[in-house]
This record gives structure tokens, sequence and C-alpha cells, in this order.
């Protein structure tokens, strides 16, 4: 079985995200192929997707939005997840045990109580009127019936896991700034979401298979189960097995692949990109080598911008006065370092809609 090392890994995953190359996609189907964006930071997918495409407006994304054609919603690893309507209404129930299961890890002992198919009916009849409302206003709705659990543990069990909801805008919006907002997928999408297969077939189940493996790929069973939280996919693994192909990292893991998917040369010259907080292009993994070193490995759920340079996470960013200020993890040449300021100019002047292009890099350590 052919064993893939780091870099192999690492240029395969940038390929499969879009960075090592920007596309020429529409917003939509860039969304759509990334399995969306983690976006618990309403403005860091815009950062996101301008890392990876091309000519990306970001104005683009805001009417996908306010169309309802991309959603903000609660789903993978319960976090809330910027996703096409379509795979939001195809995946939302395959997800509804993991989100209740996450819930009930945090606010087990407040929600002891809790009959949760009672607590759902009675926050379905407070949605109901088709009025939008934010956690705190739902959980307020509901809370005389279980005054001991508290609102936050009642608001999380109904918007993150019992009622399939979504984020309302203004909220993602580029530019705007909005609390958050919920109403129910069936009233912001028109239709509730898909029910689960009635012969425990899981045709989701492959199909979020076959997705990530062409986002993230190549990928261990356990770098699958990381990125979308759900423990119940060896099933559906075993039924698409057929389809895919075998590869070993330098651990001696199995990782599964689709056989065109791009692997490319390790040698490929890999530009320098500016990732946004929490891109799944380094939390997508259970074994995050491939993108980040293990000393760093902290900042990838710490919320930290990262930096790549010749494909690995090198530094971290941040913005000052529409200033981009870049921070080096470990020493630049400097070639490294001009193409970090250029990139840094580029973005900067983005994120300013023109009005500036300051970038500071500061010293490398010692």
């Amino acid at each position: 079985m052919t064993v893939l090392d780091t870099r192999a890994l690492n240029r395969a995953t940038l390929a499969r995200q879009l960075l090592l190359d920007r596309a020429d996609l529409p917003v939509h189907d860039a969304v759509a192929h990334l399995c969306g964006l983690q976006a618990q930071e309403p403005q860091e997918p815009f950062t996101g997707l301008w890392s990876r495409l091309r000519a990306f407006d970001p104005s683009e994304l805001s009417e996908l939005l306010t169309g309802r054609r991309v959603v903000r919603a609660p789903l993978m690893r319960r976090t809330v997840h910027l996703v096409t309507a379509g795979d939001l209404l195809s995946w939302r129930a395959r997800h509804d045990a993991m989100l209740r299961q996450r819930v009930l890890g945090v606010y087990r002992r407040e929600l002891a109580d809790v009959d949760l198919e009672e607590l759902a009916r009675a926050g379905r009849e407070v949605m109901a009127d088709g009025v939008p409302r934010s956690m705190p206003e739902l959980a307020r709705a509901v809370a005389a019936r279980w005054p001991r659990a508290g609102t936050r543990p009642l608001g999380e069990m109904l918007v993150a896991a019992l009622l399939p909801a979504v984020q309302l805008p203004p909220r993602g919006v580029w530019r705007a700034t909005g609390g958050a907002r919920y109403a129910l997928v069936s009233s912001w999408l028109g239709r509730e979401a898909d029910p689960p297969s009635p012969d425990g077939s899981d045709p989701v189940g492959r199909t979020l298979v076959r997705r990530y493996l062409a986002a993230f790929g190549p990928a261990a069973s356990a770098d699958l189960r990381a990125w979308c939280g759900l423990a119940g996919l060896p099933a559906a693994v075993k039924a698409v097995r057929g389809e895919l192909v075998s590869f070993r990292d330098e651990r001696g893991r199995e990782l599964l692949d689709l056989p065109g998917a791009p692997r490319p040369d390790p040698g490929t010259p890999a530009p320098v990109r500016f990732l946004p907080a929490f891109d799944n292009a380094v939390l997508g993994y259970h074994d995050r080598g491939r993108i980040i070193d293990d000393a760093h490995r902290g900042l990838s759920v710490a919320g930290a911008r990262l930096v790549l340079v010749d494909g690995r996470v090198a530094a971290t960013w941040t913005v000052a006065a529409d200033t981009v200020e870049v921070t080096p993890l470990r020493r630049f040449s400097r070639a490294d370092r001009g193409a970090v300021a250029e990139e840094g100019r580029a973005l900067a002047s983005f994120l300013s809609a023109g009005e500036s292009d300051r970038v500071r890099v500061a010293a490398s350590p010692a």
C-alpha cells in the first residue's frame, strides 16, 4: 500500500481546500465543495473564501444569505457552520443525536429533569408564529415549565439540537452586525429538513463520507469523525469502501480517498495563504500534523487566525487600524517575509474596501 508522507498529505489538503490555487467557482459552489465553513465568528468566512476564490465578491455571499441559498446553523461538531440550504436540509437529521449528546455533555445536570421531547414541543409551539427570536427569548418563553434548568441550558438545547433552526441575517452579512436571531428551518427555507432514512440504509452517511473525502482527503476514519462529530459512520464507510482507494500515512494509519481526487506532487509550490479563525483546513482532521505542528496545535482551537507559508501554519495574524499584523511562529527567510507581506497587503485592501494596504510583519522568533 502506497505511503503518503506529511508533505504529500499537505499538498493534497491544500488542493482539496482550494488553497493551492485560487478557484474560479461561484460562491455557492465553493461553499458546497468545502462542505461548509465553520462560522461561529460571523465575518470569518469572508476571509476564508477570499483566500480560496480568484474573484471573490463579498456581496455575493451576503446575497446568498439574504436569498436563503446558504444558511448559518449549528451542525458539524455542534458549531455554527455556513452551509448551502440544500446541504442543511439533507444533513440536519443525521446530526440530531450528536447535537443532543453534545449539549447534554455540557448541561447534563441542569437538564436532568427535563423531558427533551416535551421541551421540543414547547419550543415549536413558541416558534410556530414565525417570529424570529434570540436564544434567551426562546428560553424565557418556555422556562416557566422547567424553572430549575436555567435559561442558558434550555436555550442551547432548543436552538442547537432539538429544533432545526438557522441564524438569520443580518448576522453573517458582510460588514453587518447583529445578534443571533433564530427561525425554524421549515419557516426560513419553506420545508422541513429531510427525515432519516426509514430503512436504516443511511444514504446521508454515505454522502458525507464521499463529500468529506472530496474536500479533505486522503483521510482516516478518525479524521472524518473529528470533522463532523458523528460516531456512527463506520457502516457508511464500509458501504462505500469499494468505491475508494487506500493509502497509509507515515504512522501506518489507513487513509481513504476518492480514486480521481487531486493528489499533487509533494514538490508543488504552495503560496502564502491567510486563514480565518477556526478554518476547517486545520480543524477538519483528528491528525492535524499535515498542516500544523504539534507545538502550535492549540492555536487551531483558540480562535487564532493563521498564516500558511509553504503550506504549513507559520504565523498568526490580526487586524488593527486597517493594518494586517503578522506574528511569525518560526524564522522567516527574506523570501518568506516578502511573500507574507505581499499577500498581507492584498488582504488589508480586501478587508478595508481598498482604503488600506498596510501590513506589519513582526520579527521572527529567536
